[in-house]
């Protein structure tokens, strides 16, 4: 089965998927409160006095989804500042039904441009650093299509004024993500890797 791995700094990334438990639950918890709190903010609601009970609750639940999710969706934080930044790499099947999603977002997500990963070949980025709408979050999109799936990355910062300072570490962060697979080749047979194109 396909999944994902990428190599994230750990001086200052922390990965959410790996940290189970009590381990790293404090920037789970931040990540999930920054994520809730833009997304009140995007559906012009004010936050809500249990939205830290519902934080924590998420962030014990997180990382058991996450396992379930066999490798197909990798989350970290800014290890500086839980609250600051989110990037999840997500892997999903190219089915003609996401292809066609994909074909009808608006004309803003055409302003792409390329961006090569040494393992998954050229692909796609978008950076809004300020989006039209003031209250969305700034963020970046990485995406590769790997002709049976997609891979994708996707960056959300909390601050505006702070997003130029940690992209390039995100751009670090995409280039190393790759999909992995378990093969089973004969004894004899010989496996020769090519660079993606």
């Amino acid at each position: 089965m396909s999944r994902l791995q990428a190599d994230a700094d750990p001086t200052l990334w922390v990965p959410v998927t790996q940290s189970l438990g009590f381990r790293g639950r404090r920037h789970r918890k931040a990540a999930i409160r920054m994520l809730l709190t833009q997304a009140n903010s995007a559906l012009g609601a004010a936050e809500r006095p249990g939205s830290g009970v519902a934080a924590w609750a998420m962030s014990q639940a997180a990382p058991f989804l996450m396992k379930r999710a066999a490798g197909r969706v990798l989350v970290w934080v800014w290890k500086a500042d839980a609250e600051l930044v989110v990037v999840m790499a997500q892997l999903q099947q190219a089915t003609n039904d996401l292809r066609a999603a994909r074909a009808m977002m608006p004309m803003e997500y055409d302003d792409t441009e390329s961006f090569r990963n040494p393992h998954l070949g050229v692909g796609e980025k978008l950076e809004m650093p300020l989006p039209s709408d003031g209250r969305t979050p700034p963020f970046a999109t990485y995406t590769w299509d790997t002709g049976s799936h997609f891979v994708t990355v996707t960056a959300v910062c909390s601050d505006r004024e702070r997003f130029g300072t940690v992209i390039g570490s995100v751009d670090d962060l995409a280039r190393t993500v790759r999909v992995v697979e378990d093969l089973t080749t004969q004894e004899s047979a010989e496996v020769l890797r090519i660079d993606p194109a």
